[in-house]
């Protein structure tokens, strides 16, 4: 018997977030190409690029500090005030990319609600916002299931392609921070077994 989509969508552990989301499909020529990935918002370019930068720097940032903790604390009072002017930045981007909407995260792809079919197979390229540290992340996806629900919308499921290493990192950290904050909310909610 073969494994079913649910065994291979499970092979990372999925988290349910809101997160701003905007896609567009590829044509079969941009689906070939990386060019297709790149978006028309310089602002979103730049986001996702510092996102990217302060990840392959955090290696470097112990290893200055491990020999001189002054020069490593500045670069971190540095590195907070980019990290600031970021978050400025996507405060912009966010009334660009839309509204927040509920989706299912893991390292291995997104799924989301959309009011139209889009056929399996299908190649896409998404664009993301993670909150709360206004992550920006522009990748491509490949549509893997599209089923309609009552309510006449379609559930799409969707599986990362081409991702770095920086990219499933980010996106390995974001899955994480956002199940340790779900933990500690459980834990701060009264209890209702009374």
């Amino acid at each position: 018997m073969p494994p079913s989509d649910t065994d291979d969508r499970r092979e990372y552990y999925r988290i349910d977030d809101t997160i701003a989301l905007e896609f567009h499909l590829l044509s079969g020529a941009e689906a070939q190409t990386q060019e297709a990935l790149h978006d028309a918002s310089p602002l979103f370019n730049l986001l996702s690029d510092l996102h990217l930068a302060d990840f392959e720097s955090q290696q470097l940032l112990r290893h200055i500090g491990e020999r001189d903790r002054t020069l490593a604390n500045y670069l971190k009072v540095i590195n907070k005030r980019i990290d600031l002017l970021g978050q400025a930045l996507a405060q912009n981007l966010l009334r660009d990319v839309g509204s927040p909407k509920q989706v299912s995260l893991s390292e291995g792809g997104i799924g989301f609600d959309n009011p139209r079919e889009i056929p399996v197979g299908r190649q896409l390229a998404i664009k993301m916002v993670l909150m709360p540290q206004a992550l920006g992340l522009l990748l491509r996806a490949e549509v893997i299931h599209c089923q309609e629900k009552a309510d006449g919308q379609f559930e799409i499921g969707t599986e990362f392609e081409g991702l770095t290493e920086a990219q499933r990192q980010l996106l390995a950290r974001h899955i994480l921070q956002k199940q340790a904050l779900d933990r500690r909310q459980a834990l701060q909610r009264p209890s209702t077994d009374a």
